[in-house]
């Protein structure tokens, strides 16, 4: 699809409009995007908009998960990393088998089809949680929990996709060469985001012009994911590396005063173009699917989604629950409800090779998952905040 001009500015139009409409209506912004695409396929209006994962991958994640990264103390982020690691690491695999294990059983799917499916849908995905934790007033630890959590998973599931994949194409997997890609992919992935970090601020070490400190955090955030992506690494590690650098070295000193309030003011903005694009073209997506046809199988992997995610919160938080990083009630509720699929998930479904069995039924599932985490919990996350609150505060 060719991304000219003017779609470009149709759809800030759009995002601009929906951003005060939301606001007076007390609307989540991301939910608003996505009932505002929905209202755009519908339309007689033709903008002719397709969400693929090269998009995504390419465009739309990169400045995301950098702006994301960037606001990270890494001194909070290392006091609960042990919490972090066990919801983005154990978490994932808890709901990926709920999810697995209930397809296969409920519909008879081949194990490593099911596999598939639970791969897909394991992870929180950082687009989505951000969008809506950016307007809800939390703490900042759970803040933190909720971002570090779903941007460090999907570090786990690139490498269960490759995995999965592999099932499906007949390959022998052992024990051994799992572990091994895991932490080949993520430590690859936090190399080539560390090496592009040191150079960027290297760089602007030797210079206060904030344009250019500008241009060198957009060759950090994208240079990092494409070089961690080039040689097979986790290019969302990459950039989240990347990110946690440049925001906690470069504010002592490579970065300067001046130049770091452009820099926030800057990614705050891409973040906003990322977001408006990806939310819409979701709802623009979602009356393309044939629900109808699958509506049994979405509503039951709903479900199962739901409960892995639940056990994955009360059973990781409950390891901690007599230890200093013990994670409140309140706050495990928040984190279980708050856990949303987004454009990571539809991107990787979109990305499925044309041949694969049952890829229009896991296609349209993943889009029923994500318009219910989107559309039910995003829309209801904040009268749950203040629901969860009276019963234990989540500021603490």
């Amino acid at each position: 699809m060719e991304w000219n001009i003017e779609r470009i500015e149709a759809l800030l139009l759009i995002a601009g409009i929906v951003s005060m409409l939301a606001r007076k209506l007390r609307l989540p912004y991301s939910v608003g995007l996505v009932l505002a695409g929905i209202g755009l396929a519908l339309s007689p209006i033709r903008i002719e908009l397709a969400l693929t994962r090269e998009l995504v991958f390419s465009a739309l994640l990169p400045p995301l998960l950098f702006e994301a990264a960037f606001h990270v103390e890494w001194s909070a982020f290392r006091r609960d990393l042990s919490v972090i690691l066990a919801l983005a690491t154990v978490g994932v695999f808890i709901s990926l088998v709920v999810i697995a294990a209930g397809v296969a059983l409920l519909f008879h799917w081949h194990p490593a089809l099911a596999l598939l499916l639970g791969v897909l849908l394991s992870a929180t995905d950082p687009v989505a949680v951000l969008a809506i934790f950016k307007e809800t007033k939390v703490s900042e630890r759970l803040r933190l929990l909720v971002d570090a959590e779903s941007l460090l998973n999907d570090g786990t599931v690139a490498v269960l996709f490759v995995i999965a994949m592999a099932a499906i194409a007949g390959e022998q997997l052992t024990p051994t060469g799992v572990v091994t890609s895991f932490v080949f992919t993520a430590l690859g992935g936090m190399v080539c985001g560390a090496l592009t970090a040191g150079l960027v601020l290297g760089l602007a070490g030797h210079t206060e012009d904030p344009l250019v400190e500008i241009t060198f955090t957009t060759i950090a955030a994208y240079g990092s994911f494409m070089l961690a992506e080039y040689f097979h690494f986790s290019g969302v590690l990459a950039t989240l590396t990347a990110g946690v650098m440049v925001g906690n070295i470069g504010s002592i000193g490579a970065i300067s005063d001046k130049g770091r309030e452009a820099v926030i003011a800057f990614w705050e903005f891409m973040g906003f173009v990322a977001n408006s694009i990806i939310f819409l073209l979701i709802g623009v997506q979602l009356t393309r699917q044939n629900f109808h046809a699958f509506w049994y199988p979405a509503l039951m992997v709903i479900l199962l989604t739901t409960l892995g995610r639940a056990l994955t919160v009360y059973l990781c938080c409950g390891f901690f629950s007599k230890t200093p990083q013990r994670v409140s009630r309140s706050h495990q509720h928040a984190l279980f409800w708050g856990g949303l699929r987004g454009a990571l998930s539809l991107a990787l479904a979109l990305g499925l090779p044309v041949n694969l069995v049952h890829r229009e039924e896991i296609i349209t599932i993943v889009f029923a998952v994500v318009a219910f985490s989107i559309l039910v919990q995003g829309s209801t996350i904040a009268p749950v905040m203040k629901f969860v609150s009276r019963k234990g505060s989540v500021q603490e």
